[in-house]
């Protein structure tokens, strides 16, 4: 049987982030640093990016000074944050190649 009426065109929400404090160190204060709503998921994607980048180089910079007991945790901990960046660099390439026009 073939369907007379067609199918409606998917909706697609942008999906963005919600607002989220930290920082605040259990302390009296307001919250020192947040993330903003309303940012373009791809955006934030791209930020924690270079965070992950900036945490394995810093990783890597520790291992090259530790003694052997830690540079395992340090080599172990470089790559999750690897596989971390890797992920999320895929999403951003699917994310781009979903936007391109076709």
């Amino acid at each position: 049987m073939t369907k007379i009426v067609p199918d409606p065109p998917l909706t697609t929400t942008r999906r963005k982030p919600v607002y989220t404090a930290f920082g605040c160190c259990n302390g009296n204060h307001p919250p020192l640093f947040s993330v903003c709503e309303g940012i373009e998921l791809e955006d934030a994607l791209v930020h924690l990016s270079l965070q992950i980048q900036c945490a394995k180089d810093t990783t890597a910079q520790a291992c090259e000074r530790a003694d052997e007991q830690f540079k395992t945790l340090l080599i172990a901990a470089q790559q999750s944050l690897e596989m971390s960046n890797v992920l999320i660099d895929s999403v951003l390439d699917g994310m781009e190649a979903n936007a391109a026009p076709q």
